[in-house]
């Protein structure tokens, strides 16, 4: 069950909780469906919730874990060999039963949760940096970009969803 975002707030609390609500809307769009629908696609795309919720869990561990806090990976995703699989998270997810890929995802998301409160602060920068620019990411900016991104996917997961069982809404 989805739980709303404070009204108002201090600024921490606000970026968590609405990120938190995207989450638990991905949950929600992918609860209670078998293997073979979280596999379905919507032609022409490729994409499935089984993907989505793979990716998902990928990048939660990525930005928090590894480029926020200089954190290892998790086992699952640093043994990929990445440059000849780019798509290893999308591909391999509909091999994945429904309760271990929303494992993955929710133990992602409690580990990003982890790294959020032993943060000193929104300001704090990350051990990681761009490879585009070389600079840091501080806090709120990683915690905005989760929440864009997860906000985007939640988007997707409602029209898949939507193709699949005609599920809508809330």
């Amino acid at each position: 069950m989805r739980t709303d975002p404070p009204d108002s707030g201090p600024e921490l609390v606000l970026l968590t909780a609405f990120l938190d609500f995207q989450r638990e809307t991905l949950l929600l769009k992918t609860g209670g469906l078998t293997q073979e629908q979280l596999a379905q696609q919507l032609p022409p795309s490729t994409l499935t919730l089984a993907g989505l919720l793979h990716h998902l869990a990928l990048v939660e561990d990525t930005w928090f874990r590894v480029r926020f806090a200089g954190l290892a990976g998790q086992e699952v995703w640093s043994a990929v060999d990445w440059d000849s699989d780019p798509d290893w998270e999308f591909r391999t997810a509909t091999e994945l039963d429904p309760a271990e890929l929303r494992s993955r995802y929710t133990d992602a998301c409690a580990g990003s949760r982890e790294v959020v409160a032993r943060a000193d602060g929104l300001d704090q920068l990350s051990v990681g940096t761009s490879s585009r620019t070389g600079r840091q990411w501080d806090l709120r900016w990683v915690l905005l970009h989760m929440i864009e991104e997860t906000a985007r996917h939640a988007g997707h997961a409602d029209l898949l969803r939507e193709s699949i069982d005609g599920s809508t809404g809330e």
